[in-house]
């Protein structure tokens, strides 16, 4: 009978055999391991009417979580601004100053890990962020939203 000595594996180590087994798919598909998953606006919510919004369980799944979203920025109120309304059409003004009650279900406010270079307004961009969901007002703004991606960068 052959006996086999087994190494001892630290706790939290990850096994070389392990590691050398998933090399080739980081080589071949970077994007796989960390990926931001995608959410549209039609996956937002899964309700909306006069007792307020019912998130998705998708997007109550993805909370906390790195996603991207493609839409359209709206024209910012100044243009050193860290952050901005992302759309699912064009707009030509800005639709941030809503109360919580009148809040558009087709508009993500992005908060910028750096300073806001705008974009043609009518180009669909594509960000990446970690999204926050539920009611919150802005403490420097005042503004109020539903939906956010933090720490945000525009990908396109």
């Amino acid at each position: 009978m052959m006996f086999t000595r087994r190494m001892p594996v630290r706790k939290g180590a990850v096994p070389f055999r392990r590691l050398f087994l998933r090399l080739p798919l980081l080589v071949v598909f970077p994007g796989l391991v960390g990926a931001a998953e995608t959410l549209t606006f039609d996956g937002l919510y899964q309700s909306i009417g006069v007792l307020g919004v019912r998130y998705s369980e998708r997007a109550l799944t993805l909370r906390g979580r790195t996603v991207r979203m493609r839409g359209f920025m709206a024209p910012p109120l100044k243009p050193e601004s860290r952050f901005f309304v992302l759309t699912r059409e064009p707009v030509a003004v800005c639709p941030f100053c809503a109360s919580d009650a009148e809040w558009p279900v087709d508009i993500v406010v992005i908060y910028l890990e750096k300073t806001l270079v705008p974009v043609d307004f009518q180009k669909r961009i594509t960000v990446e962020g970690r999204l926050e969901i539920g009611s919150r007002t802005d403490p420097h703004t005042g503004f109020v939203s539903q939906v956010r991606l933090i720490d945000a960068d525009i990908r396109d």
